[in-house]
């Protein structure tokens, strides 16, 4: 029976609710409320008497921890990572043979709470871990995971802080200076705007990083940065003073490689303020379209750079967002791509490695530093086709660069 239909199958078995919060960023009383952590609804999948190899399953699966805010301001990204994973396992799961099981806890995005996670995972015999969702507790856990000698891959954690002297570090996310010298050649050559101004979160490592790289690449090509405004903080809900600096400027362009709620504010703020320039973001900024309360009118023209576009004609993306809005009642965003991305990646790798369930956390972390950096690996999902892994744990892949038009992406 082909994938798609053995997960169809197995979605109509189960009961499914919509989980999916826009929390976003914790942007003070203009923020959506804080969400619980979800009981899981993702499907179950029975294990069949005999794989698609031939050889009969013994029920025996490889346990794979998973860790990212399932509460707290930062909610809707972990929800995300968790729920486009689940739907993954669940489909490797009914292909037979190999078995997969996530136990995925929350740490409310907070560095110390994902390393407490960590340690229950491993104390409940996870021999790899999935996560961290955001970047700074990933920084932490894989400080952990790496003396410990756990494979780790996270969807969305962007800094190369995450990886830098870890070899048992992967990403399935391209890196924040990646899209910062992508984001500067992509205006340049497109000739979006003549004047830029950026707006970044300068405590904020992903952000920043982003920003780096961009500023480096717009000295090195040419492009005119006429003003560079920051702000502490994604509690920061007053942006007037940033956008008044563009507007007499006369940037034609706002860079913004800041996350979705912060970036709600600033279209708000500045369509309240008559002010009308192309607004040009990063992979953070997706899911802006679903965030409770926002008019998604003010994001009419932005554009914004993400591996995944769930308005995607693809037969992979449409059977994806097909099952995901039957699991979840809601449409996936990149972090859910990322997540289902990163199940197929385990899973592949661990096939092609000959791993199994018996198999110490240690023997599987070399057999998979192996596989992924092996330069005949590589694998095709939802957020690039071909993808290939350096011995630095750093993804190759390209951005895709999106519009909005009439509420759905565009893929330019």
């Amino acid at each position: 029976m082909k994938k798609k239909n053995v997960l169809a199958l197995l979605l109509a078995m189960c009961m499914m609710v919509g989980l999916l919060a826009g929390c976003g960023g914790d942007s003070g009383e203009s923020a959506a409320p804080e969400s619980s952590a979800p009981e899981s609804t993702a499907p179950d999948a029975e294990t069949p008497e005999e794989g698609t190899d031939g050889e009969t399953a013994s029920g025996a699966a490889i346990k794979i921890g998973g860790i990212g805010p399932l509460s707290g301001s930062s909610a809707t990204y972990g929800i995300a990572t968790q729920q486009g994973a689940e739907i993954a396992v669940a489909e490797i799961n009914a292909l037979g043979g190999l078995q997969l099981e996530l136990d995925f806890q929350d740490d409310e995005g907070d560095a110390e709470k994902a390393v407490n996670a960590y340690n229950a995972l491993i104390g409940d015999d996870a021999q790899i871990i999935y996560g961290c969702t955001t970047t700074n507790p990933c920084v932490a856990v894989a400080a952990e995971t790496n003396a410990a000698r756990y494979f780790q891959l996270t969807p969305s954690a962007s800094s190369t802080d995450v990886t830098a002297g870890k070899d048992n570090v992967f990403q399935i996310c391209f890196t924040d200076p990646n899209q910062g010298t992508t984001a500067a050649n992509y205006i340049k050559d497109n000739e979006l705007g003549t004047k830029i101004a950026v707006i970044y979160n300068n405590g904020d490592a992903y952000s920043t990083g982003i920003y780096n790289a961009f500023q480096a690449t717009a000295d090195e090509i040419g492009l005119e940065i006429v003003t560079v405004q920051t702000f502490p903080d994604d509690t920061n809900t007053d942006f007037t003073v940033q956008l008044g600096a563009a507007r007499d400027a006369e940037a034609d362009l706002v860079f913004m490689p800041i996350y979705y709620t912060p970036a709600s504010l600033i279209l708000n703020q500045a369509n309240s303020m008559g002010y009308e320039p192309t607004f040009f973001g990063c992979d953070g900024m997706d899911g802006i379209l679903e965030l409770d309360g926002f008019d998604v009118s003010l994001a009419e023209g932005l554009m914004l750079m993400t591996p995944f576009n769930a308005w995607g004609e693809d037969e992979r993306t449409v059977n994806f967002v097909t099952a995901y809005e039957e699991a979840y009642g809601t449409i996936p965003n990149q972090f859910a791509a990322d997540g289902y991305d990163c199940m197929y990646a385990i899973y592949e790798a661990c096939v092609a490695a000959g791993i199994t369930a018996d198999m110490s956390h240690d023997e599987i972390c070399e057999a998979l530093i192996a596989q992924f950096t092996n330069p005949d690996f590589s694998v095709d999902g939802l957020t690039g086709s071909g993808m290939t892994w350096s011995t630095n744990g750093e993804v190759s892949k390209a951005p895709v660069v999106v519009k909005v038009e009439g509420g759905v992406y565009v893929t330019q």
